[in-house]
């Protein structure tokens, strides 16, 4: 619909296009050199701060050089967290846990000694419980010693890893990072390149209109890409031109789940 009415050729704002900015580079920069080198890696945040735009990034590494396993499902047992290994392996799993780490361990060090470097990704690594993730360690120990670990999570994954039981996962850290709230200019800077990328002149949020996004968003990520994507939507669904305009993002802001509990009236 967006596309159709504004003439695009590609979805505005899709995360697996969103070009990195500056800070979020550095540190995708950085966890390359760590899987060049070995290390455990930590990307925590609040929701929303790009934690996921970063992770993308590591997918889109090219399949001649790296493989990179996500895993996202970290409420699941430990066995399930090796059949996603093994499906990112491409090898078959076997009737339990313990038969596929070798066999794991085994395509690891032969994907290695072909020139791949290895990845694993564990994504709201702050739910996976812990000893679930100490297995995981344990096993990833046999890996290619280049083998890069990323656990991607909320601030209570710093909490986790204090704990004194669970200083033996702490002390393997060998990078962390926070993902903190953008300021005005970067949130700018972000809707900007996105409208390059699609084609759309900087004109299409009036100023009024940017600056309203821009601090309702608040430094959020994606609190900006929501609400840029919502008033684009409105503009459809209003006809009202290809120019979006701030009463078409104070429509937006009227919908219950952007406005604060305090504004809400029972009914």
């Amino acid at each position: 619909m967006i596309r159709s009415y504004f003439g695009l050729t590609q979805d505005p704002f899709a995360l697996r296009d969103i070009q990195l900015l500056s800070h979020q580079q550095e540190i995708h920069d950085t966890l390359r050199v760590h899987s060049q080198q070995g290390g455990l890696c930590l990307i925590v945040g609040r929701p929303g701060t790009g934690k996921s735009v970063i992770k993308e990034s590591l997918r889109k590494l090219p399949d001649k050089d790296y493989l990179v396993a996500c895993v996202a499902r970290t409420l699941h047992t430990y066995t399930n967290t090796v059949k996603i290994l093994c499906e990112a392996f491409k090898i078959e799993f076997e009737s339990s846990a313990f038969k596929c780490e070798r066999k794991l361990i085994e395509q690891a060090l032969t994907l290695n000694r072909s020139g791949k470097m290895l990845v694993t990704v564990i994504d709201d690594a702050h739910l996976m419980d812990m000893e679930n993730l100490r297995k995981l360690r344990l096993m990833l120990e046999d890996f290619p010693k280049n083998h890069n670990l990323i656990l991607i999570g909320q601030v209570e994954l710093l909490t986790n890893l204090d704990l004194a039981v669970n200083q033996d996962i702490k002390s393997r850290v060998t990078y962390s990072v926070i993902t903190k709230r953008l300021h005005d200019d970067a949130m700018r800077d972000f809707i900007e390149r996105q409208l390059d990328a699609i084609g759309l002149g900087h004109n299409t949020f009036t100023a009024g209109a940017m600056e309203l996004i821009i601090r309702t968003a608040d430094g959020v990520l994606r609190r900006c890409r929501n609400l840029c994507l919502a008033s684009m939507l409105e503009a459809v669904r209003a006809s009202a031109g290809r120019e979006i305009d701030i009463d078409l993002v104070n429509r937006v802001l009227m919908q219950p789940h952007w406005q604060k509990e305090v504004d809400l009236t029972d009914f």
